[in-house]
């Protein structure tokens, strides 16, 4: 199983892994670099997603933090180890609305479980959906010796894991995720066809249906944002809300957890969030430069250690981990499942 930091004091949104939301790339493809690859990774158990759950890769092309492009996936209710999906593309009113529409591009795609992907494809849009490794590396215990995340706040407390000797690493050198799968969701396209003036942001969500709501439980953006920067008590309200709304709604707790972790003033912090880009909580991606976070996010990016670099004001030390080497590069580029035929 994966291990991701999502949902409140570390559980999944609502409970379900399904619905949990784990990390989000943008990047040229090794292929074609006149293409455009965006993956969102989600259920960290790698098993059949939701079959009432609306799973989303939203772009804004022009700057205004509003949806201009959006894929939809919603899957069929699993049969055994089998589950397809259904593919919607979206463009302008439509690619806001937080239902599956648009034009269905894939009807009941395969999803993959085993070695081998199944790749499908709607035109110049390639497609794949199912298990695969998870490339995403960090080390869990040494996160649990950095921070105390027993409270109800999450990552808020930096304190030493051995009171009074001072630069003592946290870190135990274990990448907690090396055997780890996920579900991936890639989708691979021209670059041109998503209209870039000149960046691109980019954001995922997951949208659960309970009763006559479609209640939205997850999204995905910068990483490891929503993971260290929320509490307990915001955490679903920050899942719920939009992109467009996150500078006036979420900055002042921002700028409050920056004081606790990195002895920000109010001016440094506001500095660190605009060069960043922090809010709103979407992946930016210039196409026109090298992908390598924060521009756009590849297999080798350390998030975890330019995350805490940036909360502690540069004084966590690197974890000293190396990226995982089974990722591959041809589509669908993450590895094949650990311990799957």
């Amino acid at each position: 199983m994966s291990n991701h930091f999502t949902g409140l004091s570390l559980g999944p949104p609502l409970g379900d892994q399904r619905l949990d939301l784990c990390d989000l790339y943008a990047f040229a493809s090794p292929a074609d670099p006149d293409r455009t690859v965006l993956i969102l990774n989600a259920n960290p158990n790698a098993d059949a997603l939701h079959p009432d759950a609306i799973y989303r890769l939203a772009i804004d092309n022009d700057g205004d933090l509003r949806n201009d492009i959006a894929f939809s996936f919603a899957f069929s209710e699993p049969d055994g180890e089998h589950q397809t999906v259904d593919v919607y593309l979206a463009f302008g009113e439509d690619a806001e609305s937080p239902e599956a529409v648009g034009e269905l591009i894939l009807n009941s795609a395969p999803v993959s479980f085993g070695a081998t992907p199944a790749i499908t494809r709607s035109g110049e849009i390639t497609f794949f959906a199912g298990a695969r490794s998870d490339a995403f590396f960090f080390d869990f215990d040494g996160i649990k010796n950095l921070f105390d995340i027993t409270g109800g706040r999450n990552f808020t407390a930096p304190h030493s894991t051995a009171p009074g000797e001072a630069g003592e690493s946290p870190w135990t050198g274990v990448d907690s995720n090396l055997e780890a799968n996920v579900f991936s969701i890639a989708v691979e396209l021209p670059t041109a066809h998503l209209g870039a003036d000149p960046d691109l942001r980019i954001w995922g969500r997951c949208s659960v249906r309970r009763g006559d709501d479609l209640v939205h439980v997850d999204r995905a953006g910068h990483p490891s944002v929503s993971s260290f920067f929320n509490t307990d008590e915001t955490k679903e309200e920050y899942n719920a809300s939009e992109p467009v709304d996150d500078r006036r709604r979420w900055i002042e707790q921002f700028i409050h957890l920056l004081g606790h972790t990195g002895g920000y003033t109010r001016d440094e912090a506001i500095e660190a969030i605009d060069a960043e880009g922090t809010l709103p909580d979407m992946l930016t991606y210039k196409p026109a430069l090298p992908a390598q976070y924060p521009n756009g996010r590849v297999f080798t990016d350390d998030v975890i250690d330019y995350r805490l670099a940036f909360l502690t004001r540069g004084d966590c030390p690197p974890s000293g981990l190396s990226p995982h080497t089974d990722t591959m590069d041809v589509f669908p580029y993450l590895g094949p499942p650990h311990g799957r035929p």
